[in-house]
């Protein structure tokens, strides 16, 4: 099967040139885009934007999303700087961020909480990268108007919004395993109405793990056991402008579908790692969020934003006996219905002092709640029993952030942020968090900035609750963070970009194996450094090449772990692309992680392999600006790899597709 993927490179690389060609060029005519960025749910931060300001913030675009054939929020961000895209025991890809986990990330869409109630996780599978305009990431010096939780940083995902016009696109694309992906994006307006619209559905069978892998007795090869996934996603927006100064907005997403959680492939029970392979599926998955928005900017010195949003989640999981998926009579065994919501507000009013800088006040209110209806095998052979678990959140916030241009080349920043949360069992928790920082335009081409912050995470309802680990005794976690940079624009366009960093963590949330709780941990310490280089060549080329360092240390008195577990040390990045005049575009991105360790149950440590992987990209334009095919390859080398230990991921995967707009 992978020689005819390699055959369909080869025919549609000597014939779409061709065609191309054959399409007079005077009679190509660009049409106006119909899609512009939805900003009306937006947490605006003045200093966080991709400009050298006191906090850098990184930004990727629809186009970077395109190019780089990203389908997952997982892909798209892979090759940023401090982040690692890690699948673990559960299948679902985590994106941590400068040694954090992806629960100390807070994750919006368009102002809306994606991180899930139960566990502050999410699943950045569940996010559909065709409706997105554009990403915003920053790191632990954020701007305190996100809220609590964001020890690690803050993913702002700003999606599409439609103009004048009526326009979309259509695709639809085939890997050569026979798993498929389709999408639908339609966009327009008229007058003081816009809208935006979006249908996508991905159906895989599973993926392929690389022929490099030898097969053990828990799994043979080819495609990866319990690995299908199906999901469906719809989207809309809906913007209607009163007049010259206000507008509103309303907001609609619903995913559904189904997916395995591939097991270990260990077989070895001497082996110091091994894990008892887990036989777990999510039968059903359904999530519907809506948000309304408004923006109100008069004449003079105020403007306000609000909106207020609901995000509601159902799953149906299973935890079976075998590898057949059928039974459910061995201990631990189980299904459950679980339902998750989190519904809230937020009113921003700004106030522009003109030279003497802006303020921004905002408060917000959260109540998440989560119920599960389980059913449990406790012994062996036994029964099931039913259990019913019902527990619930709120969160209030107040934050006051100021942002000030002194002569004209320096730039402040200072805000402050105050957290209650409260409990439906144990005692009510208040914390506050700051950030200060400042940039400096040293010279024309050299800024240098730095920043301080102290960022709090309340523990979530499965690190209170849960029957087996929870302890509503839990304080929140801690986080000081320090960042130092400089931005120093050198020859011939190139930009270079540097980062160092240094987060001391305290009471960090972990489960203790000895007692099997969720309990505080005194002290984490995680500090590293980042070096991106980017440059624009001949008209239409980009290459950027990236380096990022981390070193981890568990300072709690008694620690028995070096570096702490499943965080690189090492991750290199490079990234290309080119579009010829013709209508050939080519993109190549190389991913190299090295020096990431794990440890058995008794602290005995184990180091990954270290992998490079390689993914390419061809797309032709076949007809004007409105027709094109693409082609490529994720795993160019058939890399056989891990992010976790006895959990292979996927081999070498061609793929094709067609591409139109309208």
């Amino acid at each position: 099967m992978k020689h005819k993927v390699l055959y369909l490179v080869c025919a549609v690389l000597w014939v779409c040139p061709g065609l191309s060609l054959a399409v007079t060029a005077a009679a190509e005519q660009t049409k106006p885009k119909t899609t512009t960025v939805y900003s009306l749910g937006e947490v605006v931060v003045s200093a966080d934007s991709p400009k050298d300001g006191p906090v850098k913030t990184v930004e990727i675009t629809a186009e970077d999303i395109e190019k780089r054939h990203a389908l997952t929020l997982a892909k798209a961000l892979e090759l940023l700087p401090g982040v690692d895209i890690r699948r673990g025991g559960q299948g679902i890809p985590r994106v941590n961020i400068r040694g954090f986990r992806s629960r100390h990330t807070i994750l919006l869409l368009n102002g809306i909480p994606i991180n899930s109630t139960y566990d502050s996780q999410f699943d950045p599978n569940m996010i559909s990268t065709e409706n997105i305009a554009k990403i915003k990431v920053s790191h632990g010096g954020h701007s305190v108007l996100y809220g609590q939780g964001g020890l690690a940083g803050v993913i702002n995902i700003i999606t599409k919004q439609g103009t004048k016009g009526f326009g979309g696109d259509v695709s639809g694309e085939m890997d050569e395993h026979g798993n498929h992906y389709t999408k639908l994006n339609m966009a327009g307006g008229k007058d003081r109405v816009s809208f935006f619209a979006g249908i996508n559905n991905h159906d895989s069978d599973g993926f392929h793990l690389s022929d490099n892998f030898d097969p053990t007795t828990m799994e043979n090869g080819n495609t990866r056991e319990n690995s299908d996934n199906q999901r469906l996603s719809l989207f809309g927006n809906l913007v209607y402008q009163i007049n010259d100064d206000m507008e509103l907005g309303i907001t609609v997403e619903k995913t559904t579908g189904e997916y395995g959680n591939p097991p270990t492939t260990l077989d070895d029970k001497k082996d110091p790692f091994y894990k008892k392979p887990k036989y777990d599926r999510t039968e059903d998955f359904d999530t519907l969020s809506g948000q309304v928005s408004m923006g109100y900017d008069p004449k003079g010195m105020f403007d306000f934003r609000g909106w207020v949003f609901v995000n509601t989640g159902e799953q149906e999981n299973a935890r079976y006996d075998d590898d057949t998926y059928s039974t459910m009579t061995k201990k631990n065994t189980f299904t459950s219905d679980d339902e998750t919501q989190i519904k809230g507000a937020t009113f921003q009013t700004g106030v522009d002092f003109d030279t003497y800088g802006r303020a921004v006040v905002s408060l917000s209110t959260e109540a998440s709640d989560y119920t599960s209806d389980l059913l449990n095998v406790d012994k062996d052979n036994q029964s099931p029993t039913y259990y019913y678990f019902d527990h619930g959140l709120d969160m209030y916030s107040a934050a006051l952030e100021y942002n000030v241009q002194l002569f004209s080349r320096l730039e402040i920043l200072a805000g402050y942020s105050h957290h209650w949360q409260a409990k439906d069992a144990g005692s009510d928790v208040d914390k506050g968090s700051y950030m200060g920082g400042l940039s400096y335009e040293v010279t024309d081409s050299t800024t240098v900035r730095a920043s301080y912050a102290r960022k709090v995470r309340f523990p979530d309802i499965k690190q209170l609750y849960d029957p087996k680990s929870g302890n509503a005794d839990l304080v929140p976690e801690e986080s000081k963070n320090y960042e130092a940079g400089v931005t120093q624009r050198l020859f011939q366009d190139m930009t270079l970009d540097l980062a160092v960093f240094k987060s001391e963590v305290s009471q960090y949330i972990e489960k203790n194996d000895a007692s099997d709780l969720y309990e505080n941990y005194e002290s984490y310490d995680f500090k590293g450094f980042e070096i991106y280089l980017f440059k624009p060549f001949l008209a239409t080329g980009t290459i950027g090449l990236g380096y990022s360092f981390l070193d981890t240390e568990d300072e709690s008195p008694g620690a028995q772990r070096d570096e702490l577990q499943y965080r690189p040390e090492h991750k290199y990045t490079l990234d290309v692309g080119y579009t010829w005049d013709f209508g050939l575009t080519a993109h190549a991105d190389i991913l190299h992680t090295a020096d990431q360790y794990y440890y058995s149950d008794t602290f005995e440590k184990g180091k990954l392999k270290d992998y490079t992987l390689v993914n390419i990209k061809l797309e032709q334009r076949v007809y004007k600006n409105t027709v094109y095919v693409y082609v490529g390859v994720d795993n160019l080398t058939d890399e056989n790899y891990e992010e976790s230990y006895g959990l292979p991921q996927a081999g070498r995967t061609g793929y094709a597709g067609l591409r139109m707009k309208f």
